[in-house]
């Protein structure tokens, strides 16, 4: 029986070699686990890892391709003790052997949680996990924006939960990949998304802004609901402008995304109870606050009367003061005024008298009652000189009782002479 490569002539190709030593490993070992050490690991910028699973007795090499990476956590580290899952198959352009790894565990604390508790180690020394950081939901969201799969139940989980409990509200959904290869990119550009919306401060599609996120998903696996865990999702969830429910997985599953949100949901349909509430329990409470408002009113009312009539009794009484001081006031002035008006009077009539008696003093007509008179001229001008009578002319006396017409006969500066005209 002849197969190819039997004879010089049928030689075949390296490359059919490799080949066929790779289909009769993959087809004569099945996929299984090897447990060893990770010694000369090597992440390469194509996204694929190399390097070598030993014990004390042999080795081998291995290789996780880029597609298989976000199915492990984290990537080993040499000295790491491991299990690993995969096929033993050969690279047919090298013609070398391999392990193909698709899980891997590490023995211990195990990758997962190593990974998860490192990234959780960065969040909390950047603050990220900080309850003070948690804001409160809006007590009734116009609109409610949605990051999971388009196609999951989550999602009409959380349509169904907000149509029952408030048909009024909006959903925006934004969807996103929530497991597998590139899910954590995927919900990542979804933040942004959202991110950018807001920032635009415009109705989506007509409906208002959204003013509370839901992100999450249905229940699954570890592997399934890994991509919570990345450390970029959580940094997104953290930045992001408005209050954020996590709901990955079920209640007994804890995610890194649960942690960093403001609120962490059991299941995708909590996250919508708790995100809107029940129309009648909103109508109860409106009815509550207005009896609340109205009886405050009334409240306000009563004590704003009887503040009032404090107040109006208050300035009663200031007038009545007032008035009683202003009346006590004016009868010690009259009082005063009825006291002095008499000696004033009495002052007043004896500076009178003292001021007719000097005028009386001072009057001309005492002049004539000494015996004196007075001559004028025509023109009505005192004549007091010599010189002032001229001789021929007339000249009027006044003496006590009257007045006497004289004529200038001659004047003389040592014996006067007059003679009068009867």
């Amino acid at each position: 029986m002849t197969h190819p490569g039997a004879t010089a002539a049928e030689a075949i190709s390296v490359l059919d070699l490799t080949s066929a030593a790779k289909d009769l490993l993959e087809g004569g070992i099945p996929k299984l686990w090897i447990r060893g050490e990770v010694s000369g690991f090597k992440s390469y910028p194509s996204g694929h890892w190399y390097f070598t699973i030993k014990d004390a007795d042999a080795a081998v090499s291995a290789v996780v391709w880029k597609g298989a990476t976000f199915k492990i956590p984290a990537k080993p580290k040499d000295g790491d003790q491991v299990t690993a899952f995969g096929q033993l198959t050969v690279y047919p352009q090298r013609g070398n052997m391999q392990f193909a790894v698709t899980q891997m565990a590490a023995d211990g604390e195990g990758l997962w949680q190593r990974q998860f508790d490192e990234t959780k180690k960065k969040l909390e020394q950047d603050g990220l996990l900080d309850p003070s950081r948690k804001r409160a939901l809006p007590r009734v969201p116009r609109t409610v924006a949605v990051i999971t799969s388009s196609e999951g139940a989550a999602l009409r989980d959380i349509q169904s939960v907000i149509a029952r409990r408030h048909p009024g509200v909006n959903v925006l959904l934004i969807p996103a990949l929530v497991q597998g290869e590139g899910a954590p990119e995927s919900l990542v550009a979804a933040l942004d998304r959202l991110g950018r919306l807001l920032d635009a401060d415009a109705p989506v599609d007509g409906i208002p802004l959204p003013e509370v996120l839901i992100i999450g998903r249905g229940g699954g696996s570890r592997e399934d609901l890994w991509a919570f865990n990345h450390e970029s999702v959580a940094r997104a969830i953290a930045a992001c402008a408005i209050p954020t429910i996590s709901a990955v997985g079920h209640e007994t599953d804890t995610t890194i995304a649960d942690l960093v949100a403001d609120l962490r949901a059991a299941t995708p349909s909590v996250a919508a109870e708790h995100a809107v509430p029940l129309l009648d329990e909103l109508r109860d409470i409106v009815q509550q606050l207005a009896g609340m408002m109205a009886d405050g009113l009334q409240d306000r009312i009563e004590v704003g009367r009887r503040e009032l009539q404090r107040r109006a009794e208050g300035l009663s009484q200031r007038a009545q003061l007032v008035s009683e001081r202003r009346r006590a006031r004016t009868e010690r002035i009259a009082q005063r005024l009825a006291q002095s008006a008499p000696r004033l009077v009495e002052r007043r009539k004896a500076r009178v008298a003292a001021l007719a008696a000097g005028l009386e003093a001072r009057s001309p007509l005492q002049v004539f009652q000494r015996g004196f008179s007075v001559a004028r001229d025509a023109e009505g001008r005192t004549l007091t000189t010599l010189a002032a009578f001229v001789p021929g002319a007339q000249f009027e006396l006044l003496v006590k009782d009257g007045r006497v017409r004289a004529t200038t006969d001659a004047v003389h500066a040592d014996a006067p002479h007059l003679r009068t005209d009867a």
